[in-house]
């Protein structure tokens, strides 16, 4: 005898498993094929790169939108849920091109925020994919609304889980908002672009012809606009980098970063005295310096082809996690400007916000002069890093390599805003400017009236070096805490982590301070 009851349950199951496999579909196998063209992945494809395999649960598959004027969009353009990535929880939603191009509309943002609510409620980071042409102009106004509290997420959740977002597609006008409130942006070479207004609308607006590519691909962002932190060759490789990142980052603001196990005993480093030169004006590499005070392969540089005289970027030291901020002087003798003032301080108040030790490598001739700098506000820029760098609590450890001049020697971590300990190679240069400049000025009667201009220049020089500039007399007056070798660095930074691993330090009560943006 059929039972009726029965066959009615698994006549329901069997519709249920039918609505699964068409929201699966996104816009159907003809979209996912031009998709596969563009040289782009479904938003479902790399899901399965990107998380742990299995682990992806989804959320909301069968929301739809409310408007007349459109067709069926399954899922609503948007997949979302949560999975593991390296077996720790993340929140994410992958936009899906093949539905209504990844458009955003009201149950779309919909979906997009519940799922950073559920993020913030259970401290776990937030990963978007985003490819999306923008607002749903079918949906008016609503689309807009959308766009509001997903962006209102964005902003309190700031500080709260880490936020990434990968742009795998054009992402234009609103869409850009919402990664650009996130804490690190990862673009595609050449199938991703970010940008408020499109081509076509500059030229009808400016007359300007320009492609999409060279107005907001990848290596705009990446090296000219500073919009992303990392630039990917390949959609492949953007989700490998995303798992890369957050192996470095806690789950959230209420965790410290994870440690892995690090076996070398031997913190030496015979090899750093070779690395920085004495004479002040020659250049080198600090990312030579770099790769001997980090764990061998641990240093996973942001923004590297952005405002290159700063270096920015994570590593470890004995299996834990630093930020480092270091003067390059290879590019405008490591000197801070607009761009390299803006790209530290934002670095540095995101590991404040995520308790990550910053250490500074500080090899400074200043803040970069010229009209341009001063027109483009570069004491509104500059004053960030003081800011970002005063308001951390995190342990806070600088060491001056060779020359920290002027006002950017406070700005660097300085003992004078707030680090905790400052150490400084027997060669360092602590002054108000360099002895060149300074003996131009100082002296400047007694070498145009002597016989000899130039002896006399190099003798006051000299006589102005041993008096104020070197490393000692800041030691005395106790702005640096120990003169030391530089083949221990390292071992002095092992030392230092250790004792301030217990650090707590508050600031005065209040809503939150004004930083000079």
């Amino acid at each position: 005898m059929i039972d009726v009851k029965k066959m009615d349950m698994y006549d329901k199951i069997h519709e249920l498993y039918d609505k699964r496999r068409e929201v699966e579909l996104g816009g159907g196998e003809e979209r996912i094929d031009k998709q596969h063209e563009k040289g782009k992945l479904t938003a479902r494809e790399r899901i399965d790169i990107l998380v742990d395999e299995g682990s992806f649960v989804e959320l909301n598959p069968f929301i739809e939108h409310r408007s007349s004027d459109l067709g069926k969009g399954p899922g609503d353009g948007v997949v979302t849920g949560f999975a593991k990535i390296n077996g720790r929880p993340i929140y994410l939603f992958s936009q899906d091109f093949t539905v209504f191009g990844g458009a955003l509309g009201e149950m779309h943002a919909k979906k997009i925020a519940n799922i950073m609510d559920l993020a913030a409620k259970n401290n776990v980071p937030i990963v978007g994919l985003n490819d999306s042409g923008g607002a749903r102009i079918q949906e008016g106004v609503v689309s807009l609304d959308g766009y509001g509290h997903v962006f209102y997420r964005n902003s309190i959740y700031s500080g709260v889980v880490p936020q990434i977002s990968v742009i795998m597609g054009p992402c234009a006008g609103g869409a850009v908002y919402s990664p650009a409130i996130t804490d690190f942006v990862i673009m595609v070479e050449k199938t991703s672009q970010m940008f408020i207004t499109g081509p076509k609308v500059i030229e009808t607006v400016t007359g300007e012809k320009i492609s999409s590519e060279d107005l907001g691909g990848a290596k705009v962002h990446s090296s000219i606009s500073g919009n992303s932190h990392f630039s990917a060759k390949s959609e492949e490789d953007a989700l490998l980098l995303v798992r890369t990142l957050l192996s470095y980052l806690p789950s959230s603001n209420r965790e410290k970063p994870p440690v892995i196990t690090f076996d070398e005993t031997d913190d030496y480093r015979p090899d750093l005295p070779d690395i920085v030169p004495i004479d002040t004006v020659r250049p080198y590499d600090m990312k030579k310096v770099i790769e001997q005070i980090v764990d061998p392969g641990s240093f996973l540089e942001v923004q590297k082809d952005f405002a290159k005289n700063i270096i920015i970027g994570f590593g470890r030291i004995r299996g834990e996690v630093v930020g480092l901020v270091c003067n390059q002087p290879k590019f405008l003798a490591g000197g801070l400007d607009i761009d390299s003032s803006d790209k530290a301080a934002r670095f540095i108040r995101f590991c404040d916000s995520f308790n990550i030790p910053l250490i500074t490598f500080e090899d400074v001739t200043g803040f970069f002069p010229g009209v341009k700098q001063e027109h483009g506000g570069i004491i509104r820029h500059g004053a960030k890093i003081l800011y970002a760098y005063s308001e951390a609590t995190v342990p806070k450890i600088t060491v001056i390599t060779r020359k920290a001049y002027g006002g950017a020697y406070v700005a660097l971590n300085s003992k004078s805003i707030g680090a905790d300990l400052v150490f400084a190679w027997p060669n360092a240069e602590i002054a108000v400017m360099g002895p060149e400049g300074a003996a131009n000025i100082i002296f400047a009667k007694e070498i145009n009236n002597s016989p000899n201009p130039e002896e006399t220049r190099a003798q006051k020089i000299k006589e102005y070096r041993e008096k104020f500039a070197n490393p000692y007399v800041a030691a005395k007056m106790g702005m640096v805490d120990d003169v030391i070798d530089p083949r221990e660095t390292r071992i002095k930074l092992v030392q230092a982590l250790d004792m301030l691993k217990s650090k707590k330090e508050d600031r005065p009560k209040k809503k939150h301070g004004n930083i000079p943006l």
